[in-house]
């Protein structure tokens, strides 16, 4: 199972918010999320709708970089009492505009760019899969199914891999202090071909794809693994060999 193209990763930002959207016909927009507590779903919806946004008027203002004063994503305070109706082409209104100046420009222009690579692809696979992680959040507080699809599970795991873990280390150094030097991590999916094993004992992570030992293992299906490492799950229910409390430590310290 190979890695989502580019364009796979534009149109997966409106299926994923038409996946979204289709559990709110009838919700209570006003029950609190249990995998975000500071958040109501209203504030989730509407923190996820700000990210879409936020990421298209960089890359439309084809900004050097990153502007985070630009980003809404965090000031919910005043979304309240808002109904599914106000919201649901809200929704879709900001995931089909990014999507659509995503494909407008170059992919490897430089524009807003991340960690040294062009923003147009970051963005492409950031906001995919914070909408991939905020559906689940939703499906969770509603109390409804939540399916993801294997490829695009296998590259939510990617981008945690290789994103959200270098992240970590340079945004809270202290947290991510006692991770330096300790060990070996393999995250190995049942289900499908995913692989990732994460050496800590450098001063900052490096990761490789593919199967290895390790001082410690989490085996499950590509999805658990996501929600476990995304905190939205427990450990119960997979398999971990090895260095458990290791394995409990980087789950703890690594957050994004």
């Amino acid at each position: 199972m190979g890695i989502p193209s580019y364009e796979r990763r534009c149109a997966e930002i409106i299926n994923q918010t038409e996946l979204l959207v289709a559990t709110l016909a009838d919700a209570d927009l006003g029950v609190q999320v249990p995998s975000t507590p500071d958040w109501t779903l209203n504030q989730l919806l509407r923190h996820t709708g700000h990210a879409h946004r936020w990421a298209d008027s960089m890359l439309r203002d084809r900004l050097p970089e990153i502007d985070f004063s630009r980003n809404g994503a965090q000031l919910l305070e005043s979304y309240v009492g808002e109904s599914p109706s106000v919201l649901i082409p809200w929704l879709r209104e900001g995931a089909a505009s990014l999507a659509e100046v995503l494909r407008e420009v170059d992919p490897d222009e430089m524009i807003a760019p991340l960690g040294g690579f062009p923003g147009p692809r970051v963005w492409s696979r950031r906001m995919t899969h914070e909408t991939v992680i905020h559906r689940w959040d939703a499906c969770n507080a509603l109390g409804v199914p939540y399916s993801l699809d294997p490829e695009i599970g296998q590259d939510t795991l990617r981008e945690w891999t290789g994103l959200a873990l270098p992240y970590a280390y340079q945004r809270w150094p202290s947290e991510t202090a006692p991770l330096v030097g300790s060990g070996t991590v393999h995250l190995h999916a049942t289900d499908v071909e995913a692989e990732f094993v994460i050496d800590l004992t450098g001063p900052a992570p490096v990761v490789s794809e593919g199967h290895a030992k390790a001082s410690v293992a989490l085996r499950g299906p590509v999805v658990d693994l996501v929600l476990a490492v995304y905190r939205r799950r427990s450990l119960e229910g997979l398999e971990v060999f090895g260095d458990r409390e290791l394995l409990e430590l980087v789950l703890d310290r690594v957050r994004f």
